[in-house]
């Protein structure tokens, strides 16, 4: 009676290690994706060359802007021609090539007659209508090399090259007579505008400065002389 005991036994035992040896399964995680690829960053020198490549268009801009701005200071906005500061700009190097080179020139200032009477009796848009007409009747008698500018309220300058004292004299006759032939109507009134020009002249000893005030003298003197000739007059049309 003890064997089959014994046989129960073993079975038991037996079937403990079939239990023990039945695991749970192994859940299979699922396999992790591949780390990406650090991005390669650029190298310090690409990063130098590309800020270098930056602030030279920068500069560029910058010093476009500064030559706009340095045009516009030069420029008279409403005449669109240098300003006093711009031509005596241009009258100090024409100065300075004139004494490398030993080239001559004159220099005319030209003064309107009577603007004022005309801006007081019809409005400054009359007297600015008067400036753009005289400017334009001065710039069809100049060359291209030429300089034409405003100094001040109704005075301008003329910078020629390559005149004697004879042909400067005649041209400033001629600018007079350029500006004393235009007309205007304003209001029904026939308005005309004149001028007095002095001359003078330029060459290697010249000065700027002492160009203009010698000029300018001249200006009025031709002024004093032509006071009473009836050139500027406001008539009824």
């Amino acid at each position: 009676m003890k064997k089959p005991k014994r046989a129960s036994a073993a079975k038991a035992k037996k079937g403990r290690k079939t239990s023990a040896g039945r695991s749970r399964p192994i859940s299979k995680r699922p396999a992790s994706r591949p780390a990406a690829p650090p991005r390669r960053r650029a190298s310090t020198g690409d990063d130098t060359r590309a800020t270098i490549r930056s602030l030279r268009s920068k500069l560029k801009a910058a010093e476009r802007r500064v030559a706009e701005l340095e045009a516009a200071a030069d420029t008279d906005f409403l005449l669109e021609i240098p300003n006093r500061r711009g031509f005596e700009r241009e009258l100090t190097r024409a100065i300075a090539y004139m004494k490398r080179y030993r080239a001559s020139g004159a220099l005319i200032v030209l003064d309107v007659d009577r603007l004022k009477p005309i801006n007081d009796s019809f409005g400054h848009a009359a007297g600015d209508e008067v400036l753009k007409a005289i400017v334009g009747a001065l710039t069809r008698q100049v060359r291209a090399s030429d300089v034409v500018g405003r100094l001040g309220g109704d005075e301008f300058a003329l910078l020629l090259w390559n005149l004697s004292e004879t042909d400067a004299k005649a041209k400033a006759a001629i600018f007079e007579q350029a500006v004393d032939e235009l007309s205007f109507v304003f209001r029904g009134q026939q308005v005309t505008a004149g001028a007095s020009a002095g001359v003078a002249l330029l060459g290697a000893q010249s000065d700027a400065g002492r160009a203009l005030e010698e000029a300018d003298a001249a200006m009025y003197v031709r002024k004093a002389r032509r006071r009473h000739e009836p050139r500027i007059r406001l008539v009824s049309s």
